[in-house]
């Protein structure tokens, strides 16, 4: 990582500064790059966002290829500032002229001339893509790719608002020596933006279905028509491990969004693993949990608007047919990634009770999927324990009240045997036993998937049922 440039500051401030967490980086391709970078600028367009938008193109000849778009976004978005190095007659393009962009020409040896930067700030939406392409000593072996498409970059995307301001204030004190008075002016406007973002009219720390729903759903669908214009193996999987890492940001942002309870995703993923093991489930069922357990807030995501469809059950004139699953907003984005469908059918049902009363379908007993059994338990007994959570972690009085707020609904809301494993698991947490609790590394998440995530889970239980 080039010293100087904006992705090394960064990553220097989350490293050198105890009270900010280490940033995950990972390994993208151009083409993973230019489908990010699409989606979320169309969200500008489609949302109509009057957005500040922050960008790095490395050379003038990459921003020639994208200038005819960005003066539509120009038409939409409060400012953009272009940054790049002066070549292939940019600075005459007629979106170069716009009174609401900037341009600014870098020098030939400045570590950002080698960097790929999209960072978008608006009170109701934040995202951005900061990348640093590799050298070609970092290919080693295999030398620079022949192919264009094939490029690689390394460093990270996010939708985190704290996050993104951070780092357009490190892009824009970057170009002060370029042009101070742009300087001054985007510094102030970025500062405005950062107190808005804390005003409860601003979407952007209130995660909802409406406003990240669509934006994930446009980048699983440019990264998969990216996806059809190539063959190559490694390709494929950068492309679908973007895919997830779309639906694991969402999920992070909802935790940290969470004051009181921001480690919910991590420590249901291993709640939920743990009692798998302790079930002796299947390697297969507990990579299941582990995701699911990621990802089990999802469900929680509301539209802003429309009545919740109405909750389907089996036909009564052909019981045979499964069920449809509700259309929840949240597990409907899920659905758009075809690995991720068992998932969403997991998390969907993690709601439902043993004694049928619950929600979105009324299923009861063993119609209600395993792992959304183990996902609700799980999710529930978390959620009690991080209520009675203090400054010295977790006490054996808070594990036995939070456990027995489980035990009361043992038979009614959680499966008995369920129940029972969690106890046991608690006995063990009470005597020492720690439980490991990993936030996952969403840059490298491909390894979360694997070749039975695709399979419709309710065709599985279904069938199960009428075979006996």
């Amino acid at each position: 990582m080039l010293p100087g440039s904006i992705l090394h500051k960064l990553k220097s401030a989350h490293t050198d500064q105890p009270e900010k967490r280490p940033l995950n980086f990972g390994v993208y391709f151009k083409n993973t790059l230019v489908a990010l970078c699409h989606a979320l600028e169309d969200a500008i367009l489609a949302e109509k966002h009057s957005a500040l938008m922050i960008t790095a193109f490395q050379r003038g000849k990459w921003y020639l290829q994208e200038a005819d778009r960005y003066g539509e976004i120009a038409d939409q978005a409060e400012q953009i500032v272009i940054i790049a190095a002066p070549d292939g007659g940019f600075l005459d393009h007629p979106t170069s002229q716009r009174s609401n962009v900037s341009v600014v020409s870098l020098n030939t040896d400045d570590p950002v001339s080698i960097e790929w930067h999209l960072i978008i700030v608006s009170p109701n939406y934040t995202a951005m893509v900061l990348c640093q392409e590799l050298s070609e000593a970092d290919y080693g072996a295999s030398g620079f790719p022949e192919h264009d498409l094939e490029r690689k970059f390394y460093g990270f995307w996010t939708f985190e608002p704290s996050l993104v301001v951070e780092t357009a204030k490190l892009a824009i004190d970057h170009i002060a020596p370029y042009n101070s008075e742009l300087h001054q002016q985007v510094s102030d406007r970025i500062r405005q933006i950062e107190i808005d973002l804390q005003n409860a009219s601003a979407l952007g720390n209130h995660p909802t279905a409406d406003n990240l729903g669509d934006v994930v759903m446009r980048v699983v669908s440019y990264l998969r028509t990216s996806q059809e214009d190539h063959t190559s193996h490694s390709l494929d999987n950068n492309l679908v491990s973007n895919e997830l890492q779309a639906f694991l940001r969402v999920a992070q942002l909802i935790d940290q969004a969470d004051m009181t309870n921001p480690n919910a995703a991590a420590e249901v993923a291993s709640l939920a693993e743990t009692i798998g093991q302790l079930l002796d489930l299947p390697a297969w069922q507990l990579h299941r949990l582990r995701l699911a357990g990621l990802l089990h807030r999802m469900a929680f995501l509301q539209q802003r608007s429309e009545l919740q469809p109405e909750a389907h059950r089996y036909s009564e004139d052909a019981p045979s047919i499964p069920l449809t699953c509700p259309l929840i907003p949240g597990t409907q984005v899920l659905r758009t990634m075809q690995r991720l469908r068992a998932i969403a059918t997991i998390v969907t049902h993690q709601t439902e009770w043993w004694n049928g009363s619950g929600q979105p379908a009324g299923l009861a007993g063993d119609e209600i999927p395993i792992e959304s059994r183990i996902l609700g338990l799980a999710a529930t007994f978390q959620q009690e324990l991080a209520q009675r959570r203090t400054e010295d972690g977790d006490a054996p009085e808070a594990l036995a009240e939070a456990l027995a707020v489980c035990q009361n609904q043992q038979g009614n809301q959680f499966d008995p045997k369920l129940v029972e494993a969690l106890a046991l698991l608690v006995s063990g947490l009470q005597q020492g036993l720690s439980l490991e609790v990993v936030v996952p590394k969403i840059a490298a998440g491909l390894w979360l998937l694997d070749s039975r995530s695709d399979e419709d889970l309710l065709s599985e239980v279904i069938t199960a049922n009428l075979g006996r």
